[in-house]
């Protein structure tokens, strides 16, 4: 009896995932947050993958874009829209879900500069690349700290 017991607590040991994102997973995704205020394209595009997608709802850069060309395109738009300045910026506590396949984080942000805008992430990353990403214009959010 003893022995099946450690064998089924084996087992479940071995195909039990992780109910959080990893310590690696939330720093990705708070640098990445940060360069989007900080304006820096060079740390925003680090993590992304080659085949990556951003879905962006709402406002002037509405549209889905796939790949890293295309991503940067965007950014720099985002980033000329406030004269390549940071932006002042609040965020909220991130919020993870993961798996053996990946990492989803999510964080609603409230960023300042010429036109301040209100944010809803979701940052997915899968072998340590940030692979989708969604930025969802939200006027309602409210951040709280």
């Amino acid at each position: 009896m003893i022995r099946l017991v450690i064998a089924a607590f084996t087992c479940l040991s071995i195909v039990a995932q992780p109910v959080f994102a990893g310590p690696l997973d939330e720093a990705k995704a708070k640098a990445h947050l940060n360069a989007v205020a900080a304006g820096d394209l060079s740390a925003l595009m680090h993590d992304y993958a080659e085949d990556a997608y951003m879905d962006w709802v709402g406002g002037p850069l509405d549209g889905r874009y796939q790949g890293k060309a295309a991503i940067s395109a965007v950014w720099q738009k985002f980033i000329a829209a406030n004269a390549g300045k940071p932006r002042p910026a609040k965020f909220s506590e991130l919020e993870s879900y993961a798996n053996s396949k990946g990492a989803s984080l999510e964080a609603s942000a409230e960023y300042g500069g010429t036109s301040p805008i209100k944010v809803w992430h979701v940052l997915t990353y899968r072998d340590g690349s940030l692979t989708t990403e969604i930025w969802q214009i939200s006027p309602t959010i409210q951040i709280s700290q």
